[in-house]
């Protein structure tokens, strides 16, 4: 079988045993959408209208749900709706990075409730295994899936190398909830020789730091292109945040002009990478 990035979308969600997995897969295929918008600005109004604006463009909607400072319990509500109105997936980039026990109580409880609306969610590989086990002890009862932080997008990041093929290891233990990584390229087959290899491995790869303008942020931030991401680096999903939607989330005009931009880019780059 060839390996996961040069078959379809449609075809690896038929491989995919975890519901958030297949979810996001047939999503993908279904818009011919590969593009994930990080909504990540502080005001409830603002967070829904850019929603309501690329929402037609996307996969997946990418939270940060605790920067929002007039939080109240319909705005999950209203992102809910949103999701059935435009039909993507939503992940709550909450990057959890605590003991088993804690992040259970994170993940289920507290004034966000991440696990009772957020389709995928993310952590740190950092506590080992018990984070996975804790996270999973609410998710996977309810169809969710997970993320690990395999590497990151920023300048000096410490997430690489033996810290990365550690964070592999650990998916490839838990395959019913972990789906993939946050990376910045394809994590199949890592920390094995080519006799080890591990047949129909696929995880999933969500990127971020990508950019068709910019190549930095000024914060540590760097960005490549769709076409890097997606057609060099065999990525899944490209996530763009104020590439799209900029400073002021009221131009509308704009931010829709910049989400098909990108969907556009991202789908291109993904039809020449599964060109035979």
């Amino acid at each position: 079988m060839s390996s996961p990035h040069l078959r379809t979308y449609a075809e690896r969600a038929l491989q995919h045993k975890n519901p958030a997995a297949k979810l996001l897969l047939e999503t993908i295929e279904r818009k011919k959408s590969n593009l994930a918008v990080s909504v990540d600005v502080a005001s409830a109004k603002d967070f829904l209208a850019i929603i309501d604006v690329v929402g037609p463009f996307v996969c997946l909607i990418k939270t940060h749900i605790d920067i929002i400072h007039d939080f109240t319990p319909s705005l999950i509500t209203d992102l809910q709706a949103l999701s059935v109105k435009h039909d993507f997936v939503i992940f709550e980039d909450r990057k959890f990075a605590d003991i088993g026990n804690t992040v259970a109580l994170q993940y289920s409880s507290g004034v966000h409730k991440i696990a009772s609306w957020s389709h995928i969610t993310n952590a740190h590989p950092v506590p080992g295994p018990s984070i996975i086990s804790g996270l999973s002890s609410v998710g996977l009862p309810l169809g969710r899936g997970l993320l690990l932080l395999a590497e990151m997008s920023t300048k000096g990041s410490l997430a690489s190398g033996s810290y990365t093929e550690a964070a592999v290891q650990m998916a490839r233990e838990h395959r019913n909830f972990v789906i993939g990584f946050i990376a910045q390229r394809r994590m199949d087959g890592i920390g094995t020789t080519p006799d080890e290899s591990i047949p129909d491995e696929d995880f999933l790869i969500l990127t971020p730091g990508v950019g068709l303008d910019v190549s930095g942020d000024g914060m540590g931030q760097q960005y490549r292109t769709p076409r890097q991401v997606v057609l060099d680096s065999g990525c899944d999903v490209i996530i763009v945040g104020r590439g799209i939607y900029g400073k002021d989330p009221s131009l509308v005009e704009a931010i829709s002009a910049q989400a098909q931009r990108y969907r556009d880019d991202g789908w291109a780059a993904y039809l020449a990478r599964i060109k035979p």
